[in-house]
């Protein structure tokens, strides 16, 4: 089923996301599934459960190619539960970043260049990855979503902020995650 995604301004957005504690049942099943419809649907490369109105510690994201980085690598279809994020250095790279949430805008974020996440999959077993440039970037910001934070409270430089339309003409401004 697709969900309705929440928008900048709904205030569960901002709310701090409770630990996934049944793992490997069918409610998360559907969960995980529904997740899935709505980000394809919405052409995003991830979803935290909080844009939906879920409450948990559960986000997703991957995609072999995706219009709206079409220069970006391929990113592995990954479900993570209870994400835990650890900087492998305190190199930042700063990159454009759009949101299901914030629709129709983009802005330019620092994010850590190499992490390593780590967390559960459905059924419970533990996953533990190292990610570096937009791969890491996909995963800080989905994982941004469980603690009440979306991207435009990281951007430095609100010169480097606005609507997609302005930004990057000829983007399609409707489809931007």
């Amino acid at each position: 089923m697709i969900h309705p995604i929440l928008k900048m301004g709904d205030p569960r957005l901002l709310r701090v996301a409770a630990p996934v504690a049944n793992f490997g049942t069918p409610e998360l099943e559907v969960l995980i599934a529904d997740m899935f419809e709505t980000m394809v649907a919405a052409h995003g490369v991830g979803l935290a459960a909080p844009q939906i109105g879920v409450d948990r510690q559960l986000v997703i994201f991957g995609f072999e190619h995706n219009e709206r980085y079409p220069d970006a690598p391929a990113v592995p279809l990954t479900v993570l539960c209870n994400p835990v994020i650890t900087p492998l250095s305190d190199e930042m790279e700063d990159g454009w970043e759009g949101c299901l949430s914030v629709p129709g805008m983009r802005g330019e974020v620092p994010r850590y260049r190499r992490i390593r996440y780590s967390g559960f999959d459905p059924q419970g077993e533990p996953i533990e990855r190292e990610a570096e440039g937009f791969h890491a970037r996909v995963v800080q910001h989905e994982c941004d979503h469980l603690i009440g934070r979306l991207y435009p409270s990281r951007i430095r430089d609100f010169a480097r902020f606005g609507f997609t339309e302005v930004l990057f003409p000829g983007m399609d401004p409707n489809n931007d995650d």
